[in-house]
């Protein structure tokens, strides 16, 4: 009878290990372990804790998993959906004269261009009332969401509120909540910008903008300090192992040497069981300082945040 196989890698097992999977007669613990050869962990296992526990119960019986291999963490309750604001919740909000927000309307709209539609209202109120932004942080955001358009697409386009409103929920749910911690927050994402850049001409692709779980990985990476040798090492034991690039399967490489305290080209060399040297791709260089102009743009605008806030709060006197 003739065999197939697809084409690709071979992961191999011993017959002792397959006598012994055979002996259990159980798919699960037959699935989990040709998932632990591939992967390495339980990670990207959709599978729920009690068929996982159950599944890697049998495996440790028989000695083939360790006693230590961590569970993947349980994945976290939905956020409650914002409330469905009515045009009267706008309207009395409009008119409520202790509140910021038509003022807060009134500069958004100078800042977009355009008078809000009631949706527009909606989704800005949403950030105002049920995430609790303050105005002046809001303000932060419409103007990082309008230069990050500008520069994507060129001089004269502007955000949506739509997608003003979904970039102050992840604003939100990293506790950017006050101008110091946006200015400092704002801060941080002009640098990665260009660390975006470094890092695809260190994984030898051609400058383009990222998707957002791209994006991630590289945010996650810098905060775990790793320098462009150990990056590109990373990337070429990817390629090596995967025969293309693999951001999940790199992302594993870079996170067990944070978990060693691994972070630069030569501290793996010297501490990783499989050392391997860094070829092409250049010289490490460092991330390059955001421009003056860009710095000038941002002080400018926390200045002008700061004057129109001290009004707002004088006129609601």
């Amino acid at each position: 009878m003739t065999q197939t196989f697809l084409p690709g890698e071979i992961l191999a097992m011993t017959a002792q290990a397959a006598d012994r999977l055979l002996k259990l007669d159980s798919g699960d613990a037959a699935l989990l372990y040709i998932h632990l050869l591939r992967r390495g962990g339980a990670d990207g296992l959709k599978w729920s804790p009690e068929r996982l526990q159950s599944a890697l119960d049998q495996l440790r019986a028989q000695g083939l998993a360790p006693d230590q291999l961590p569970l993947p963490p349980e994945p976290p309750a939905p956020e409650p959906p914002p409330p469905d604001y009515s045009t009267a919740d706008i309207s009395q909000a409009l008119a409520d004269q202790a509140s910021t927000f038509s003022a807060l309307v009134g500069e958004v709209e100078r800042r977009l261009g355009k008078r809000l539609s009631t949706a527009d209202l909606k989704n800005l109120y949403t950030l105002y009332d049920h995430l609790a932004i303050p105005a002046e942080v809001i303000l932060m955001l419409v103007s990082w969401c309008t230069e990050e358009i500008t520069r994507k697409y060129g001089p004269g386009r502007k955000p949506f509120l739509s997608q003003i409103r979904k970039e102050g929920f992840i604003w939100a749910r990293r506790g950017v909540d006050t101008m110091e911690r946006a200015e400092e927050y704002i801060a941080r994402l002009t640098r990665l910008r260009g660390r975006e850049a470094e890092v695809l001409r260190l994984l030898d692709i051609p400058a383009r903008p990222l998707v957002e779980r791209e994006k991630t990985y590289i945010a996650a990476w810098d905060d775990m300090g790793f320098d462009d040798g150990a990056i590109r090492m990373a990337y070429e034991r990817t390629v090596l192992k995967k025969q293309s690039m693999d951001w999940s399967y790199m992302n594993g490489i870079l996170r067990r040497w944070h978990e060693k305290g691994l972070h630069t080209a030569a501290a793996i060399q010297a501490g990783d069981r499989d050392p391997r040297p860094v070829r092409a791709g250049g010289p490490p260089q460092k991330t390059p300082p955001p421009s003056a102009d860009q710095e000038r743009r941002a002080r400018e605008n926390v200045e002008r945040t700061r004057r129109l806030m001290e009004q707002m709060k004088q006129e609601g006197n």
